[in-house]
């Protein structure tokens, strides 16, 4: 499979050849989606918590006599029934991660990337940098490579210009070639991939 590779001006380059096994057949639809709830399970906080009756303020004397007064009976204020009592089986601290194995991310991020090739949804860029950290700037830049709804750029490492030019348009998400993870490649409409961050990522889906 072959990739345009065009510079910031949206203009043909030279041809990339992609040099990671592309999956061809319907094999990695499963590993995707164990990545993908993964993910998103781990952006949990896990922070909900209640208290129990042994838990809520108040104290252990029983709140009246067990007969003779024409009530029900009772025999703590703490009682679940009770507003400001405690609460059954209520949430509490959690850590809802899920573990995936090595392989299975592997075969995942190919399994995504290449569906994004075929549908010619990434577009490869000699480089991106820019001159400062202007946001006109690079929504030109954008314009100029014919952008249409959300997009990632994934560059080779940080910059700080791109970070300032990017972080007040709320359609574009960026990363690097190191970090990029499945979620990431189908969450947007088009990637954007510098050839050095392209290969970085050609890089950690050949290794054994």
């Amino acid at each position: 499979m072959k990739l345009t590779i065009k510079d910031i001006k949206g203009n043909a380059q030279g041809e990339w050849e992609v040099k990671f096994p592309v999956v061809e057949d319907g094999s990695g639809t499963q590993a995707v989606h164990d990545v993908v709830v993964a993910y998103r399970a781990a952006q949990r906080m896990g922070t909900a918590c209640t208290k129990t009756m042994g838990e809520v303020n108040g104290s252990g004397k029983k709140p009246w006599r067990q007969k003779g007064t024409g009530r029900a009976r009772a025999g703590s204020f703490a009682s679940p029934l009770w507003r400001g009592g405690g609460v059954v089986f209520g949430p509490k601290p959690r850590d809802f991660s899920k573990k995936v194995s090595r392989n299975t991310r592997q075969l995942a991020l190919r399994k995504a990337l290449s569906e994004r090739l075929r549908a010619g949804d990434v577009v490869l860029v000699d480089d991106f940098k820019l001159a400062s950290g202007k946001t006109k700037e690079f929504v030109n830049l954008l314009n100029s490579l014919d952008m249409n709804g959300t997009t990632l750029i994934v560059s080779q490492g940080a910059d700080k210009n791109l970070s300032l030019a990017a972080r007040n348009v709320p359609f574009v998400a960026l990363s690097t070639g190191d970090r990029l993870n499945t979620y990431e490649v189908l969450r947007s409409d088009k990637l954007v991939f510098t050839r050095s961050a392209f290969e970085q990522i050609e890089a950690r889906l050949n290794k054994e």
